[in-house]
């Protein structure tokens, strides 16, 4: 049990002072405003719920700065860096996957996610033809070892694209018959519990049948856990879905699936008036990942119609190439503005900016990776940050503007100390693994010689 007395911490119930937190078997057991310290109690400055991480590929982290070279053609975009992608999964093997993603996950809760949704397709190791237990091992592991608390999404992937009945070469190692797919995912869900638990994710609607599609879905129905899928995320797929099946892609999805607020729908770049509708609807997350989405040139999502809608939505690092969730949420809002030339654009819930993104965040977040609750409140899981409330990013702010310090000052983060299901892995600004991390993860990146072989 860990007892921490806050000077202020953001609570379910909105900014309290003076708030006695009790931990229990990962759990918050009690939280108390306006209470007294007691001896024991851990003294922190300010306290706010962790983010969740709602999307990620692991293994892509080790790809960040190797594709940001121009091609002699000059057509750079989503497509190319894919083929690029391919080159280094057809490198990792679970040994290298536990590495990176040991890796990632340190830098996570370093910087104040303390859970991830895992959209997981390297089920096998380089040349066998089947899901092998060793790389879902590596994820669970390197997800123990980093503390963080894991949401493991295992990813049907079938074809190379809609009118593509067979992957590609390139895709081979990724592909799974449904009935083997199903059998990885109920096996890996037979050891949840703790800090783990397993969602259903399908790559997209150009490489999963529609039948498949049904099938899992029906599956993640069953056992309540949460669905993910990439949807228009490039035009080209919308193009595609337009031509082949006659309707767009979240139009063709809302009209084939019963999607309601289980279901994280990544990306969601080019949606209509229509289809961003019939998502707020349904209760679905959006999982936004701008710094991903803007290194690849993906495309703005229209945030401020969907939150006014009633959407919600959930970041993720995606890619890896910024691990920092104020920073999701920073240039969300800046690529809104750029784009309308206003400001303050996701001020819609409240009036304050910053505070509007992370509450969404948060709580979208905690949905999208099947937690019943983001805040901290008694009952939820006992993951918070501590922010030092003594550094000078947020010197001179109230409650009213800290969370807009934290969002859109971007000097390196306040953060002292981070737990994640009970236990602090955080402390000083300092991840507790991470030299022995950090040390290993750059010796596999030289091996890699990525700068010689993706090309």
């Amino acid at each position: 049990m860990t007892d921490i007395f806050a000077r202020q911490a953001l609570t379910a119930a909105g900014w309290a002072r003076n708030v006695r937190i009790e931990t229990d078997a990962g759990h918050i057991a009690s939280i108390t405003s306006d209470a007294d310290a007691k001896s024991g109690d851990l003294l922190a400055g300010i306290v706010i719920p962790g983010l969740a991480n709602a999307h990620s590929h692991a293994f892509q982290r080790v790809l960040a700065g190797h594709t940001e070279h121009r091609s002699p053609a000059h057509k750079d975009n989503f497509w190319s860096w894919r083929s690029k992608m391919y080159a280094l999964a057809g490198k990792i093997d679970a040994e290298s996957l536990h590495v990176i993603a040991r890796q990632v996950y340190s830098e996570m809760v370093a910087t104040g996610y303390t859970s991830v949704a895992e959209f997981h397709y390297l089920h096998n190791e380089p040349g066998d033809s089947r899901p092998s237990a060793a790389m879902f091992e590596a994820i669970a592991l390197a997800a123990r070892d980093s503390g963080i608390r894991l949401t493991y999404v295992p990813v049907l992937y079938e074809r190379a694209g809609l009118d593509e009945p067979l992957p590609t070469a390139d895709q081979e190692r990724f592909a799974l018959r449904v009935d083997d797919f199903i059998d990885h995912y109920e096996s890996a869900s037979e050891q949840t519990g703790g800090a783990f638990q397993t969602g259903i994710g399908a790559h997209s609607l150009r490489a999963v049948s529609a039948d498949s599609l049904a099938r899992i879905a029906a599956v993640a129905k069953r056992d309540g856990v949460p669905m993910h899928i990439h949807i228009a995320e490039q035009q080209r797929e919308v193009d595609q879905c337009l031509n082949i099946l006659g309707a767009r892609p979240v139009e063709w999805l809302m009209e084939h699936c019963d999607v309601d607020g289980s279901w994280c729908l990544v990306h969601a770049t080019h949606i209509d008036e229509s289809e961003l509708s019939l998502i707020a609807k349904s209760g679905a997350v959006v999982c936004l990942c701008p710094s991903t989405e803007a290194n690849l040139g993906d495309g703005l999502f229209p945030l401020q119609a969907f939150m006014e809608a009633g959407g919600h939505i959930a970041i993720g690092s995606d890619s890896h190439v910024s691990i920092n969730p104020f920073e999701e949420l920073r240039w969300l809002e800046y690529g809104q503005r750029l784009i309308g030339q206003r400001r303050n654009v996701a001020a819609i819930r409240r009036s304050q900016t910053g505070r509007s993104l992370f509450e969404s965040a948060v709580t979208g977040g905690a949905a999208a990776c099947g937690h019943r609750h983001g805040e901290l409140a008694t009952g939820a899981n006992a993951d918070l940050v501590v922010l030092d409330d003594d550094s000078p990013m947020l010197a001179g702010h109230t409650t009213r503007s800290l969370l807009d310090a934290l969002v859109f000052s971007g000097f390196t983060l306040p953060i002292d100390r981070v737990m994640v299901n009970g236990e602090w892995r955080v402390t000083d600004g300092r991840h507790e693994n991470r030299e022995m991390a950090g040390v290993a993860y750059a010796k596999l990146a030289r091996e890699l010689k990525l700068d010689e072989v993706v090309v």
